[in-house]
């Protein structure tokens, strides 16, 4: 629903700006599961609102209820993995909502998941026309993503096979590996038979998996506290693990 609520002062207004723009830095850099909701309320920092600033408050209150975050990364193969999903007509404006998952893992045919390289939570700037046009917008955008870290990771010394990128649409899947008729990709944008041509090059391997195996369904949607209590612990350290190390700290404090 449009929101009519008051326009914030040039002081709420800046104080929201200030918390988007300094909480993001901590989001990309080590807390991820605070990309969506910044993402949100960053398109209204322009022209906030009563509504945008009690958002702020209230995604206060969830960084003070976690005021630790830890990202543990298992050894691996440093094979790079993607899990790309998008949510339809999720975002106002009926825009929808790209997420994404990079990390680092092996080469199989189902990459074992790690600590996050990255995580992407963008809106898709056109209005896309349906559900199988806003997954392959958020394969765009994560492919496009995750180009450049192949090359980082291979100048590193680590080859690349094709990098295994997971979705759950089966449209959007056939799409891009040529199973579906090429007519069928004519009403959506151009810029995506990118995918088809960077698959024919062999730098991607696009494989389909059900919804519920698809971590980057996180950062697609506003979900309830439940939710972001189950997930937590997939992404980062979990409490209990925080609280065993705090306690060994305090007994064998470190020695420099």
């Amino acid at each position: 629903e449009a929101d009519t609520s008051h326009l914030l002062t040039k002081h709420e207004k800046t104080y929201v700006q200030q918390v988007v723009c300094t909480f993001l830095y901590y989001a990309r850099a080590v807390d991820p599961t605070m990309l969506t909701p910044l993402s949100a309320i960053a398109t209204d920092k322009a022209n906030p609102t009563e509504n945008t600033l009690n958002k702020v408050k209230q995604f206060l209150d969830y960084a003070a209820t976690h005021p630790d975050a830890i990202v543990t990364y298992k050894p691996s193969n440093m094979v790079l993995a993607v899990h790309s999903d998008a949510s339809y007509l999720s975002e106002k404006n009926a825009r929808s909502r790209a997420g994404g998952h990079f990390f680092l893992s092996s080469d199989n045919k189902d990459p074992e998941n790690n600590g996050a390289v990255l995580n992407v939570s963008q809106i898709i700037k056109s209005v896309v026309a349906s559900a199988a046009e806003a997954k392959l917008g958020a394969l765009f955008m994560n492919a496009r993503e995750a180009a450049p870290i192949r090359k980082t990771l291979e100048e590193l010394g680590h080859p690349q096979p094709r990098t295994p990128v997971q979705t759950d649409n089966s449209t959007a899947h056939g799409l891009v590996n040529n199973r579906i008729q090429p007519k069928r990709l004519k009403a959506m944008d151009m810029k995506y038979h990118w995918l088809r041509c960077r698959d024919a090059q062999g730098q991607f391997r696009f494989y389909w998996m059900p919804g519920n195996k698809i971590l980057a369904d996180y950062w697609t949607k506003h979900f309830s506290a439940k939710h972001h209590r189950e997930m937590r612990p997939t992404f980062l350290t979990n409490v209990q693990v925080l609280r065993a190390l705090r306690a060994s700290l305090k007994k064998d404090p470190p020695t420099f």
